[in-house]
């Protein structure tokens, strides 16, 4: 963290990249129905989407932390499928971050630019084929709040 001035060194945009230490999600589990229901949603609202990862073929692993969990985007399967839990499947984008970032970033509170910088979010892949998930981020953004407030999550 940077620190600045202020008392508790909050007053500079930096305080953005924290994690805090109560995970939002309480377990897996939790996590899992609110990204299946994500998931439905952007298919259902926005096919779009699924249509620029089939296009590239992309398989997507999306690394979690705290709690710990895996979800998967399958491109090269028509029509695209999300799975949640390890997979014996070589992803050609993995994502790797706190489940809270994810969070965080789905409702725009955090950029995909400041959580890459900031190493709170690290890509494995080839860099050309990352040009697909701004608009998977886009529209999860759309969706997720909803998502949240359907659960009594927000």
């Amino acid at each position: 963290m940077i620190e600045s001035g202020a008392p508790g060194g909050l007053s500079h945009p930096e305080h953005l990249c924290e994690v805090p230490s109560v995970p939002f999600y309480q377990d897996s589990e939790q996590l899992y129905a609110s990204f299946r229901a994500l998931f439905s949603c952007v298919e259902a609202s926005y096919p779009r989407v699924h249509d620029a990862i089939r296009a590239a073929r992309l398989v997507i692993r999306f690394r979690l932390s705290q709690p710990t969990a895996e979800i998967y985007i399958d491109g090269r399967q028509n029509p695209v499928r999300a799975t949640f839990g390890p997979r014996d499947v070589r992803p050609d984008l993995d994502i790797e971050l706190a489940a809270d970032t994810l969070h965080r970033i789905l409702l725009g509170e955090l950029t995909l630019t400041k959580a890459l910088g900031s190493g709170l979010m690290k890509v494995r892949g080839p860099i050309f084929k990352t040009m697909t998930l701004g608009d998977l981020f886009v529209t999860g953004q759309r969706c997720y709040p909803g998502v949240l407030k359907e659960q009594k999550l927000m």
